[in-house]
C-alpha cells in the first residue's frame, strides 16, 4: 500500500532562485512529480536578480525527503540552502517544560514559596499525609512510566529513545485535560526493579500511566503496582486502546443495526492490547469471541497451552473465548464473522477475507502504520472500517481516552481504576457522537472534539465515586 505524504515528514527547504524565468514554477513541479506535496511557498527575501524562497514540503519517508531535496538541487539556476526537518525542530530541546504558578518577585514571595514559609506546609503534611493532594502538585500529577521495551512501531528501543514519546504523552495530558504529567524513563527492564522504583516515586503522583512496556511483563507490573499503591495505575497500551475500541464498536454496531451480545467477534493479536480489548468486550456483553495469534486460533486443546498455568494471558483467553472450540487459521475464523479487530501485524487478511465475513461486517484493522488489511480494500465489502491511522476515517486513537480517564480519576481522588470506570469511559466516548452525526465514516469523534475529554472525565469521576462508595 503506497504511503501518502505526511506532515510527519514535513521539511522546509530554503532556496535561492532567479527572480525572472520559470524556476519558481519548476520547484512545485519537481516536488509533485516526485510524489511530494507542497504545503507552503514563501518569498523571504527579494532582489532584482534573486529570490529567496522557503518551500515547505510533505514527504512520505526520510528517504523520500532526501530524494526530493536531491531533485531540487538539480534544477538549473537554483541554489539550495538550509533544509529543516519540521518534526525534529519541534523536538529541539524537548517539547515540555516546568513553570512556576506563582511569580517570585521579592523576598516575601521567596519566603512563602521556599524557606522558611514552606516548612509550615511540610509539617502540616507530615501530620496529615492526605493533605499532600491539597497542598502540592500531587493533586494534579501523573507519572508516565516506561522502560522503552515496546514503543509503538519501533519495538525495544530503550528508555532514552522512548523519551520523545513520553514527552509527547505529557504534552497531550496537559493539552486535553490540564494534567501535569512527567516522563519517567527507567533504565531497566527487570520487572521487580520497575515495580520497586515506581513504588518509591509514587508519593509525588496521584496516578501512574504505564506506557510501552512489553508483554507479558506489563501484566505483572500493572497487577503488582495496583496491589501495592493507593493511587490508580493504568496501562494505556492495554486499557486506553480497549476503551476506544469498545466505544467505536458500540457506534459501528448502531450503524449496521446489530447487538453486542449477538455478534461474532474475531480478533487477531493476543498481546497486551488484544487481551485488554477482549476482557473489556466480554465485560460489555460480547458472548461470541474468537482470538487468533501467530499460531492460529486460540483454543483449549492447542498443544502449546496444554501445560500453561490458568492465570497466564493465553490460557485465560482459551478458557473465556471460542465457545464452539473452533480451530484453524485466522482466515478460516473470519468467515461469516460480524466483527474483525486486529492488533497484530500488517497484511494478515486481504479483500477476499473481508468479503467472506457476514453482511454488514465491521473491520477494525489497528496495526500501525500498516494495518492488518488495506482499509480501502476492506471498505469495498465491509460496512464500517476503522484503523489506527490519521489518514483514514474512524481513527482509533488512545488520546481520545487517557486524558479524560485520568482527569476523572484525579477529580474523584480515586485510589484505583477498575472495569466499571473503563466501561463508563467507553459509553461516554461513544455518546459524544450524536445520532444525527453517526454514519459509517464517523463512529468515533475527532481527538479535537471539545466535548471528548469532559465527557469521559465526568463519566469516570462518577463511576469512581460510586465504586469508592460501595
Amino acid at each position: 500500500m503506497a504511503t501518502a505524504p505526511s506532515v510527519s515528514y514535513s521539511m522546509t527547504v530554503r532556496l535561492e532562485v532567479p527572480a525572472s524565468g520559470t524556476a519558481v514554477s519548476q520547484l512545485t513541479t519537481v516536488v509533485e512529480s516526485s510524489g511530494g506535496h507542497v504545503t507552503g511557498l514563501d518569498v523571504t527575501a527579494s532582489g532584482h536578480e534573486k529570490l529567496r524562497i522557503d518551500v515547505t514540503i510533505a514527504a512520505n519517508s526520510t528517504d523520500h525527503s532526501d530524494e526530493i531535496v536531491r531533485k531540487l538541487r538539480e534544477i538549473d539556476g537554483v541554489t539550495l540552502g538550509k533544509v529543516s526537518d519540521r518534526t525534529f525542530l519541534m523536538h529541539l530541546g524537548g517539547k515540555i517544560e516546568m513553570s512556576s504558578k506563582h511569580p517570585i518577585r521579592n523576598r516575601d514571595d521567596l519566603s512563602m514559596v521556599y524557606t522558611p514559609g514552606v516548612a509550615r506546609v511540610c509539617t502540616q503534611i507530615a501530620a496529615n499525609p492526605e493533605d499532600a493532594r491539597r497542598l502540592t502538585i500531587k493533586r494534579n500529577s501523573v507519572a508516565v512510566v516506561t522502560d522503552g521495551s515496546a514503543v509503538l512501531g519501533l519495538g525495544n528501543i530503550g528508555p532514552q529513545a522512548a523519551l520523545p514519546v513520553m514527552e509527547g504523552k505529557a504534552a497531550l495530558f496537559k493539552r486535553f485535560a490540564g494534567i501535569d504529567a512527567w516522563p519517567i524513563c527507567l533504565d531497566t527492564q527487570d520487572t521487580d526493579t520497575i515495580v520497586e522504583v515506581v513504588k518509591a516515586i509514587a508519593p509525588g503522583f496521584a496516578g501512574i500511566n504505564l506506557e510501552d512496556i512489553s508483554a507479558p511483563r506489563c501484566f505483572e507490573i500493572e497487577a503488582r503496582l495496583r496491589e501495592a499503591l493507593d493511587i490508580p495505575v493504568f496501562h494505556d497500551d492495554q486499557h486506553g486502546t480497549a476503551i476506544v475500541v469498545l466505544a467505536a464498536l458500540h457506534n459501528a454496531l448502531r450503524v449496521v443495526e446489530k447487538d453486542l451480545g449477538d455478534v461474532r467477534v474475531v480478533m487477531s493479536g493476543a498481546g497486551a492490547a488484544g487481551t485488554a480489548i477482549l476482557r473489556l468486550l466480554l465485560a460489555a456483553g460480547v458472548k461470541h469471541a474468537v482470538v487468533a495469534d501467530i499460531h492460529g486460533v486460540v483454543h483449549s486443546g492447542r498443544a502449546d497451552l496444554a501445560d500453561a498455568d490458568a492465570d497466564t494471558p493465553l490460557r485465560w483467553i482459551a478458557d473465556h473465548t471460542n465457545p464452539d472450540n473452533m480451530t484453524g487459521t485466522l482466515k478460516e475464523a473470519v468467515v461469516g464473522a460480524d466483527v474483525f479487530i486486529g492488533v497484530s501485524a500488517p497484511d494478515v487478511l486481504d479483500a477476499s477475507d473481508v468479503a467472506a465475513m457476514a453482511e454488514g461486517a465491521v473491520v477494525f484493522a489497528l496495526a500501525n502504520p500498516d494495518p492488518e488489511v488495506d482499509p480501502a480494500e476492506a471498505r469495498r465489502t465491509a460496512a464500517v472500517v476503522a484503523t489506527g491511522r490519521s489518514d483514514f476515517p474512524n481513527q482509533i486513537n488512545n488520546v481520545l481516552v487517557f486524558p479524560g480517564v485520568f482527569r476523572g480519576l484525579l477529580d474523584a481522588q480515586s485510589r484505583t481504576v477498575d472495569e466499571s470506570m473503563m466501561l463508563a469511559a467507553a459509553r461516554a466516548l461513544a455518546d459524544v457522537v450524536l445520532a444525527d452525526e453517526l454514519n459509517a465514516n464517523y463512529v468515533i469523534p475527532s481527538v479535537f472534539n471539545e466535548k471528548v475529554s469532559g465527557a469521559v472525565a465526568g463519566a469516570v469521576s462518577q463511576a469512581a465515586q460510586q465504586s469508592q462508595g460501595d
